[in-house]
C-alpha cells in the first residue's frame, strides 16, 4: 500500500501539524473522493468549505488547462488579463469599491488588519480622535499568521506563540451588552464573523451586527468582517453579511474562491481605502494569473447556473432533515447555520468524535470543530439524495451508539 509508505515519510519529513486519517485520496468526482484502493466516499467537508464544485469539475479544469498556456506568474510589477476582471466580479457581488488580492484567507484578513491600523493613523493625521486597538470576538478564527491569530479567540491557537500582537481585546459574541460596555475611541476596528467557522456555526444576530455597524458609524472605526469560510456563495448569498442587511467596510473571501486553487481577497470601501498607498503592502503571488483566471471562471458558472439559489435550497432541504433527527435523538442538542454552512451540536466530545469516525467508516467524510459540532461544508453541487445517505447513516450510528452507551450504562449498574 502506498499510505504506508507515505506515512512513513512524513513522519520523518513533514513538521507535524496536523493528525491525518489514514487515508490516501488519489482521485475524486463530482461530490465524492476515491482513494487508492478505488473505494469512493461522499465528500461532506469540501476541503474544510473550498471545493465549491466538487471534484474534477470541467470548468475548473478548462481554466486551468487554458491559462497554463498563458502565463503563471509575472509579479505585482506588471499587468496581466486577471486582476482587474476578477476584481470587477468581487465588487459587483460583495457592495465593496477596491480589492486587495492575496494567496490565502489568513493573508487576507492579516491586510484587513493592517488597513484598519492604517486608517487609524490617517485619521488621526487630520485630527480626529480614534485609536489602535482592534476587538475581536469570542470564538472567532481568523487564521495562523500573527495577526490573525491574535484576533483568534481559542487559547490553544494562541498560546504557543505568545506574546502576540497588542492592542486586541475580545467581546462576547452576540452580547450587544458587552459589545456597548467595551467598545471606545481606542479602539480602530470591530472583527468579527458572520457565522463562526471554527468556533461552532453560530450565526451573529441582526442586532449584534447593527450595533457594531453603528458604534464603528460613531468614531469613525471599520467593521472588519470576515468572509473567508462563509462568503462566496456557501450560506446562500455571496457573502453572509447580506443575510443581514448590513454593510462592513472590510470584508474577507478565501477558500471557496477558486474552487481549489489558492487565492484569497480583502475588499474595502472608498474611504477605507484612502490609507494606503503604494510600497505600504503586497505580495509576491496574490492575484496571480492562474489563480485569477480560474476564480473568475468559478464566479461566472455560479452566476450562470443559479448555485446560490442552489446553495439555499438543498441546504435548507439538509436543515430540515437533520432538524428531524433531532426530535428522536435527545443526543442532538442543536441544528444551526445558513446554506450548507450546517452544524450540528452532540451533547458530548466523545459523542461527536465517535460520530465522526463512525461516518467515515461508512465513507462519508465531515469533521468536528470546537469539540461537540459536526461540520457540515460539502460542495455546492450536493443533492437531496446525498443528504438522505448522509441523514440516513447519521441515524443509524446515533442509534447505534445511544444503545451501546445505554448497554454499558446497565452493566455498570447491575454490577455495582
Amino acid at each position: 500500500m502506498k499510505l504506508a509508505s507515505i506515512q512513513a515519510a512524513e513522519a520523518k519529513l513533514l513538521l507535524q501539524t496536523y493528525e491525518r486519517h489514514p487515508v490516501l485520496f488519489t482521485g475524486g468526482k463530482g461530490v465524492y473522493l476515491t482513494d487508492e484502493q478505488g473505494d469512493n466516499y461522499l465528500d461532506l467537508l469540501g476541503g474544510i468549505g473550498v471545493n465549491a464544485l466538487g471534484y474534477g469539475h470541467p470548468v475548473i479544469e478548462d481554466a486551468i488547462a487554458a491559462q497554463s498556456k498563458k502565463l503563471l506568474h509575472i509579479s505585482n510589477l506588471f499587468f496581466h488579463e486577471g486582476q482587474a476582471e476578477l476584481a470587477l466580479r468581487l465588487t459587483e457581488i460583495t457592495g465593496l469599491d477596491r480589492v486587495f488580492l492575496s494567496n490565502t484567507g489568513t493573508e487576507a484578513w492579516e491586510a484587513a488588519l493592517k488597513l484598519a491600523r492604517a486608517h487609524s493613523a490617517l485619521l488621526r493625521s487630520e485630527g480626529k480622535k480614534t485609536g489602535t486597538k482592534i476587538l475581536a470576538m469570542s470564538h472567532s478564527f481568523h487564521g495562523r499568521t500573527m495577526g490573525s491569530v491574535s484576533t483568534t479567540h481559542k487559547a490553544m491557537y494562541r498560546e504557543p506563540f505568545g506574546p502576540l500582537v497588542p492592542g486586541v481585546e475580545f467581546v462576547g459574541f452576540n452580547d450587544v451588552d458587552d459589545l456597548r460596555a467595551k467598545f471606545s475611541e481606542e479602539f480602530c476596528a470591530i472583527g468579527l464573523e458572520v457565522v463562526q467557522g471554527e468556533g461552532g456555526i453560530h450565526v451573529a444576530s441582526r442586532e449584534f451586527l447593527a450595533t457594531a455597524r453603528e458604534l464603528c458609524n460613531s468614531t469613525g472605526a471599520l467593521l472588519l468582517v470576515d468572509e473567508i469560510q462563509a462568503g462566496m456563495g456557501r450560506t446562500g448569498k455571496w457573502c453572509s453579511y447580506q443575510h443581514l442587511g448590513i454593510q462592513p467596510d472590510i470584508t474577507t473571501l478565501a477558500k471557496p474562491l477558486a474552487g481549489g486553487i489558492p487565492i484569497g481577497a480583502m475588499l474595502c470601501t472608498e474611504e477605507a481605502a484612502r490609507a494606503m498607498t503604494p510600497g505600504m503592502h503586497g505580495t509576491t503571488f496574490g492575484g496571480g494569473p492562474l489563480a485569477c483566471a480560474v476564480a473568475v471562471a468559478v464566479i461566472d458558472h455560479m452566476q450562470q447556473q443559479n448555485l446560490l439559489a442552489h446553495v439555499t435550497e438543498v441546504g435548507s432541504y439538509f436543515r430540515e432533515q437533520l432538524h428531524g433527527l433531532a426530535t428522536h435523538h435527545t443526543s442532538i442538542v442543536d441544528v444551526r447555520g445558513l446554506g450548507l454552512m450546517i452544524g450540528v451540536e452532540l451533547n458530548s466530545a466523545d459523542l461527536a468524535k465517535a460520530v465522526a469516525a463512525k461516518m467515515m467508516e461508512r465513507h462519508i467524510l465531515l469533521n468536528r470543530t470546537s469539540e461537540t459540532v459536526l461540520r457540515f461544508l460539502p460542495p455546492y453541487i450536493l443533492e437531496r439524495k446525498h443528504v438522505d445517505i448522509a441523514v440516513t447513516a447519521l441515524d443509524e450510528i446515533l442509534k447505534q451508539t445511544t444503545s451501546q452507551a445505554s448497554t454499558v450504562l446497565a452493566g455498570g449498574h447491575a454490577n455495582g
